[in-house]
């Protein structure tokens, strides 16, 4: 009962936490940082969010946003009970901006990183919010840009909510492997899968954050932030995985931007599925989601190596590849995917494991010309 009356004095407290509990229990909201490209300066970043936002047709301007950087623009569908009406929600906004951009002279691609961008290319947005992050991040908001994937899972109680999200980061590196797709940067390859990852950690609050015991501890450490001023608001949290009080959900942030709709499609059915799993069955131990050295080593490992990583097993204290992991975890989960009608898409995750998106973007010549063509390439595929 203690931690009842707690849970509740906090939030009558904190008005940023109001859980909204109207939310579709595993309802799936998709957001896509998507990076602007100019044809004419051999496929290079285009800095023109002000002039893209401008030009948007209305039907798809309420589902676009600016980023912190001006060549990215994000993509966000509106809440779906089903994978199926969101991903084809998203791959009509793709077209629409597409057509959009083409008729500017600009076109659009999907991944993590641009991979031949430099910092001294980089030009911040305009408005307020990412105005206010330069003058908070200082010179960390004029490195490249970078573009994640986002997938938001309605949890109508809170409670629940925070059980999801500390069960979530056992899977976070499992996804990151799954969804690297960033492995150039400035112009030569970084070694990494998901060179996203690692220059994104550069920010604060970011990376795989610890675990709370209840929903109202973790209030309680945010809204410590905000009292003092340190923190301007709940969303200038940049963690993997974060609750989102506003929408009633937890949110994955931790993947790369795909390049095909198909590759979206089977991550977000991926986390849609491993949302009830939890949830329902509590797949993930309790001493797994504490072990936070290990979690944030298995982050690092994903990162680097992406499907060919070896990720720390607690239980059986050994290094096991991603795809025996991902066999278990999918075997697990299947029933999962059936009952939310995603299993089309979740079954794709073996093609993701055989073809990454860090695998195919090193098919290209490392050289210049090389990586022009390749982004070139990112281009055609952005609606394919």
């Amino acid at each position: 009962m203690g931690t009842l009356v707690s849970h509740y004095s906090i939030v009558g407290q904190a008005q940023w936490a109001e859980w909204r509990s109207e939310s579709r229990p595993y309802s799936i909201g998709v957001e896509e940082e998507v990076m602007l490209l100019d044809p004419k300066r051999r496929w290079a970043l285009a800095q023109r969010i002000d002039d893209v936002l401008e030009m948007l047709p209305a039907a798809l301007a309420g589902y676009v946003s600016a980023e912190t950087h001006q060549a990215a623009i994000e993509l966000r569908t509106d809440p779906h009970e089903s994978v199926g009406r969101a991903v084809a929600q998203l791959r009509w906004q793709r077209a629409e901006l597409a057509d959009a951009l083409r008729r500017m002279g600009l076109a659009a691609a999907g991944a993590g990183m641009h991979p031949l961008a430099l910092w001294s290319e980089t030009e911040v947005t305009s408005a307020s919010r990412y105005r206010l992050i330069r003058q908070t991040m200082r010179d960390l908001t004029t490195r490249e840009p970078t573009f994640a994937l986002h997938v938001h899972v309605g949890v109508p109680d809170p409670e629940r909510a925070i059980d999801l999200y500390n069960r979530l980061r056992v899977h976070l590196p499992l996804l990151l492997a799954l969804s690297g797709n960033s492995p150039f940067w400035r112009g030569r390859d970084a070694g990494f899968a998901s060179t996203r990852t690692i220059l994104f950690q550069a920010f604060p609050r970011t990376g795989m954050p610890r675990r709370y015991g209840s929903y109202a501890e973790w209030v309680e450490a945010v809204d410590l932030q905000l009292r003092v001023g340190a923190l301007p608001e709940p969303t200038f949290l940049w963690w993997d995985v974060r609750p989102q009080p506003r929408f009633g959900t937890v949110e994955v942030r931790i993947m790369d931007a795909q390049s095909r709709v198909a590759e979206t499609a089977t991550l977000v059915a991926l986390v849609q599925s491993i949302a009830r799993l939890e949830l329902e069955e509590g797949y993930v131990s309790e001493h797994a989601s504490s072990l936070e050295e290990m979690l944030a080593e298995n982050r690092f490992l994903a990162a680097r190596d992406g499907v060919d990583a070896r990720l720390i097993d607690p239980a059986t204290e050994s290094l096991r590849p991603i795809p025996e992991i991902l066999d278990e975890l999918l075997d697990a989960a299947q029933p999962h995917a059936s009952a939310l009608g995603c299993l089309d898409d979740f079954e794709q995750a073996a093609t993701l494991l055989a073809t990454p998106g860090a695998a195919r973007q090193r098919a290209y010549s490392p050289s210049e010309e090389g990586l022009v063509r390749l982004v070139a390439g990112l281009g055609d595929l952005f609606t394919a």
